[in-house]
């Protein structure tokens, strides 16, 4: 009775992910807003979840927040997330020469794939720091700190320059000195840390999504690496290219023909077979999520820690993990 039960939910699977329309490529530039939350402006005028997609900060325009939270695309795969009370000014939005600079409050960068002709660069007090690799980049205006969770920056001032590495961060007063900090500490204590792994989460399963209706349509939709509409979710997902790209925070985005090969989702989550990669630390706390992974999920430990949630169960199947060794993990898909 179960397996025939199973057997109905996947095809029943297949036939509502086949159903919506696959995401198109869309005209996204460096400066969309993807995602929106509590208080946020920008050029001095309020946007809401309703801005999204729709809404291209221009060359010196501001993004602030008061009480919120907002998240914009920069180059493909690299997200700029900006915290509670802070301003971000788009100085450049050219593909080729990206700058952003960071005038108040907290902003955090991730970076899930980065090309070699991409030049990239945050500003603050006066520094341009360069983005040079995939990873995660912290940047504090009240403090002045630069922090690389993961990866590298060269952070240049005057005719001086400094290179960044992961777990080592630095002060733009003066001292223009390099030292360590605590990744674990860090990433526990600080609220946009929590907040950005969430949303790398939730735009990795739209992602997911949307590869995996490209390939059943055909490939009709597909254009080739970069950001993708998905109306389901309301926002834009990364695609890249080929193979599968992780974000810093160890959730993995699929090209097309890779997404199929790890079976339909229900709605949000894969169902099927699952998935998992080797990256040292990049494992998080077993979600038991309403609306998120359902069942054991992804595998938990490592030094860039997720917070567990529960609830109801979901479409099931293997779903993620990661660790040491990859591997697999518990349930997949939301209700």
């Amino acid at each position: 009775m179960f397996r025939h039960y199973k057997a109905l939910l996947g095809v029943l699977a297949a036939t509502i992910v086949a159903a919506i329309p696959a995401a198109a490529a869309s005209s996204a530039i460096p400066g969309t807003l993807n995602y929106v939350e509590g208080q946020v402006a920008v050029a001095g005028q309020t946007v809401t979840s309703h801005s999204v997609g729709s809404v291209q900060i221009e060359p010196n325009q501001v993004l602030e927040t008061g009480q919120g939270r907002a998240e914009l695309l920069l180059t493909p795969g690299v997200f700029l997330r900006v915290g509670d009370n802070s301003a971000v000014r788009l100085v450049s939005p050219g593909l080729a020469d990206t700058r952003v600079e960071v005038l108040r409050g907290q902003a955090i960068v991730e970076v899930a794939e980065l090309f070699p002709d991409n030049n990239l660069r945050v500003m603050m007090n006066g520094a341009a720091i360069r983005l040079q690799k995939q990873g995660l980049y912290a940047f504090n205006a009240s403090s002045q700190m630069v922090q690389v969770f993961d990866g590298q920056a060269a952070v240049q001032q005057g005719d001086r320059t400094k290179d960044l590495k992961g777990g080592h961060q630095m002060a733009l007063n003066g001292v223009w000195k390099v030292t360590h900090f605590d990744i674990k500490s860090q990433a526990a204590q600080d609220p946009l840390y929590a907040w950005s792994n969430l949303r790398s989460e939730y735009v990795a399963q739209a992602s997911m999504q949307s590869a995996q209706n490209i390939f059943v349509g055909g490939g009709a939709y597909w254009a080739g690496p970069g950001w993708y509409w998905n109306p389901y979710w309301a926002m834009y997902g990364f695609i890249p290219g080929d193979g599968i790209w992780y974000s810093p925070f160890g959730w993995p985005f699929f090209s097309p023909w890779v997404a199929y090969g790890y079976g339909f989702g229900y709605g949000f989550g894969p169902y099927g077979r699952g998935f998992g990669h080797g990256y040292v630390g990049r494992n998080f706390a077993a979600l038991q999520g309403h609306g998120h992974v359902s069942g054991n999920a992804i595998a938990s430990g490592g030094r860039f820690a997720a917070s567990a949630r529960t609830g109801g169960a979901g479409v099931g199947g293997r779903g993620f993990a990661g660790g040491m060794h990859g591997g697999f993990g518990g349930g997949g898909g939301r209700r």
